[in-house]
Formats: structure tokens, sequence, C-alpha cells
């Protein structure tokens, strides 16, 4: 009867611990935010330009909102292994959100924190995106189609995230549009003209009208939008692969319609 209930015992003890298995980096995380709400409870201190007796704090402040919404794919081969790379230290590595296959969300951590996700890229004069960006991971290995369950997720996401920060149509980009030199993500299979039809992203219209001037400057115009031109060849492979869904470096006739269709929707 004894090994009986310690069999039992010993079989809870077990699934407890499977049912919870990132419950130290839960507890990790916990820890952190607690630091960072007590360094936020203190008055700012008193330093070498400050000449006033007492301080005086104003009424009139806010958290910093999120203006960007950064889109990802995971480049891994599950979203188990894409949350196991999300809470080990040495990665260095984090987003917002976790979208899987199946389309769960992984709301991995709190929106008005500081994710490290876009890693070193600009967009337009911003040079600090993980500032001022919520980023959102795609469990897709890089070359896989999203599936429907992810892309409905991500829509219903996007929805809430527009309407609680203010975010405007323009500022749902991905991440190879910030780091054109570096990354491919969401890769060429990600259904950028859907979500602009709902609202999430810019899209181009009819060109077949377009007459596009002579002295037309396709660089100028890829920076109009926001893409980082030092690496010219770079931002068109970026520019080409958001919305002509290609992987090519080159700028055709066709192409050059709707980048001016869309530097005008941009300014």
């Amino acid at each position: 009867m004894l090994n009986r209930i310690f069999r039992i015992f010993l079989i809870l003890i077990i699934g407890s611990c499977s049912a919870n298995k990132y419950a130290a980096t839960n507890k990790s995380y916990k820890k952190q935010a607690k630091s960072f709400a007590k360094t936020i409870r203190q008055s700012p201190l008193k330093d070498s330009f400050t000449t006033a007796s007492q301080w005086v704090g104003t009424t009139n402040f806010g958290m910093r909102k999120p203006n960007f919404v950064i889109l990802h794919h995971t480049a891994q081969n599950s979203c188990d292994q894409t949350l196991k790379t999300f809470t080990l230290p040495r990665t260095q590595v984090s987003s917002h959100y976790v979208i899987c296959k199946d389309g769960t969300i992984h709301h991995m951590l709190n929106d008005y924190l500081r994710a490290w996700h876009a890693g070193i890229s600009r967009w337009g004069n911003m040079t600090d995106i993980n500032s001022s960006s919520i980023g959102i991971e795609i469990d897709n290995n890089g070359f896989e189609i999203f599936t429907e369950q992810q892309i409905n997720s991500l829509l219903n996401l996007l929805g809430l995230l527009k309407k609680a920060h203010g975010i405007p149509a323009a500022n749902f980009i991905g991440h190879a549009d910030i780091a054109p030199t570096r990354k491919v993500d969401p890769n060429v299979n990600f259904p950028w003209k859907s979500l602009a039809e709902k609202g999430f992203g810019l899209w181009y219209g009819d060109t077949s009208k377009i007459t596009v001037p002579q002295n037309f400057n396709h660089l100028q115009a890829l920076r109009i939008i926001g893409y980082d031109i030092k690496d010219t060849s770079a931002a068109i492979g970026a520019f080409k692969r958001h919305f002509q869904t290609q992987e090519s470096k080159t700028l055709t006739d066709a192409d050059k319609k709707i980048l001016f269709d869309l530097s005008r929707r941009y300014q």
C-alpha cells in the first residue's frame, strides 16, 4: 500500500514538473520586472546640475508606447525550440509574441517593455527599433508556407495592437525591411498584401495607368518608404521580397511603377 502511494506521489511530482518546464524562467521574468518597477518608483535622483532644494515631480507623464510592429519568422523548426531560445539568457534574443503553427499565441513580454528582436537595424531615421516596436515571431523555418491558423491569429493580434497602441498602418513592417543586409524574414511566402488589405501595412494600387517621370529617383523613393539605402542592392532585395514576393535584386520597369506609387503613399 505504501509503495503504491509513493508511486502515485512520484507520478504527480513528475507531472507537475513537466507541466511547468518554464517555471524557472517565469520566475526570472517576474524578478526582472519587479526590479524595473522599483527603479520606476524612485523619484529622479539629485544630480550635479540640480540646484533646487526640493524635488518637484510632474503630474503629466505616461508609459512609452510602441509605435511599430516588426514581423519575423523564427528560422527554427518548432515553436518549442523558439520558446526555449527566448528563455535562455545566453541567446540575448527575445520577442513580445510567438505564434505557433496551430495558431497558439504566446505573449512572452509586456508590450511596454523592450524586447531584443530587431538587432542592428534602421527604418527612416530610426536606428533603435527595439525601443519603439513590438516584435512578433511566427513559427516558420524560413521556407515554409505560413499556416491559415497562424495568419488568422496574427490578424486578430494585429487588430488588438493597432487599437491599443494607435499604431499607423504604415508601421507594420518586416525584419528584412529594417535589416536588409542581414535578414530575409518573414520570407517570400508571407501574405503582405492580405495584411495591407486589413490595414496592417501599405500597398500599391493599379499601376497599369502609371507613367513614371523621367527624373524619377528610385533610390530616393526607397528612402522615402523607409529603407536604408547604404547598400542599394540589399534595399532593392528587401523591397522586392515585401512587395513582389520575389527573391531578386533587380529593379524592373514594373517595379519602378510600384515604387513610384508607394513613395507617394508613404509621404
